[in-house]
């Protein structure tokens, strides 16, 4: 069992569930999804209807997941009283296994009924990726074969936070596939990979002890410390390059006022480790947040 002590609220059932959900790594299901409605904006295809379906089904499929990797880590024994990240029901025991099956059961089953609907607009593509979706969630630390594993979580997170989270929910809407879509996946696919980055970093002697192989105990700390920077220099540059190539206006430089905060959380990633990477980890996520907002509204004036 995890030693760590819960706070009154998270000894609720409720409170357990919430905790559970981790509400702080849902806007990496959502930042995707925003930035794919605002290129629809731009091109002015957008449909409102699809969009917010959208948007409900990758946060409850980000929800599935959460409560798959919390499940499955405990199974495996890789949440050990080391652990220095936020606490797991699982393995703390505020939530019983056939709860949390439950519970992967609920978000999975209520993201595929909004899937029908979204099926039903897009056909197969849309099918297709939320299939994928939802077996990439289980299968992350889930089964005999998980690759979150085997060090493939990071090429994971940025093909399904990033292409095809963006590109798909772009296609909901216009019923193709436009570059401004796949220009747009790759500088939030990259910031959702530094999220991993950064969790994976922080868990670098923990995962090793246990026997997951995660690509940051692949490449060792200073390894993983450079992937995080590149994926903040890739996440700047390609609005640079959108705009020099002239696929969108100036506007898409408004993602240069985060500038400063990826410098600073770049410098923080490499002097800071174990549990206070928590801190860097959070603000990661901001990051993404604001920098999605700020491309998004970027696409939106050029258009």
């Amino acid at each position: 069992m995890i030693h760590k002590r819960p706070a009154p609220y998270e000894r609720t059932v409720s409170g357990a569930w919430l905790l559970a959900m981790r509400p702080k790594t849902l806007l990496a299901g959502a930042v995707p999804v925003m930035v794919g409605i605002a290129a629809a904006v731009s091109n002015d295809v957008v449909k409102w209807g699809p969009s917010l379906g959208a948007l409900v089904a990758a946060i409850l499929i980000q929800v599935g997941a959460n409560f798959a990797n919390d499940l499955f880590d405990f199974r495996k024994g890789s949440d050990t009283d080391d652990r220095l990240g936020p606490i797991r029901v699982s393995g703390s025991g505020l939530l019983t296994s056939r709860q949390m099956v439950s519970g992967i059961y609920v978000a999975f089953g209520s993201a595929s009924l909004i899937g029908v609907y979204l099926v039903w607009v897009g056909g197969w593509p849309i099918l297709a990726i939320g299939v994928l979706s939802i077996l990439a969630a289980i299968t992350y630390s889930g089964g005999s074969l998980a690759y979150g594993y085997r060090g493939l979580g990071d090429l994971a997170v940025f093909l399904f936070f990033g292409v095809f989270a963006v590109n798909g929910t772009y296609y909901i809407q216009a019923l193709s596939f436009d570059w401004l879509a796949v220009w747009a996946c790759i500088p939030v696919g990259a910031l959702a990979t530094a999220i991993l980055t950064v969790n994976n970093l922080r868990d670098i002697d923990t995962d090793r002890a246990t026997g997951k192989v995660t690509l940051a105990v692949q490449m060792g700390v200073l390894g993983t410390r450079k992937e995080y920077i590149m994926l903040l220099i890739l996440a700047f540059l390609v609005p640079l390059a959108m705009w020099g190539l002239g696929v969108v206006g100036p506007e898409i430089m408004l993602t240069w006022i985060v500038v400063p905060y990826g410098v600073w959380l770049a410098k923080s990633v490499c002097r800071e480790h174990g549990r206070s990477l928590n801190r860097v980890l959070e603000r990661t996520a901001q990051l993404e947040l604001i920098y999605g907002m700020l491309f998004s509204g970027g696409l939106i004036l050029q258009g």
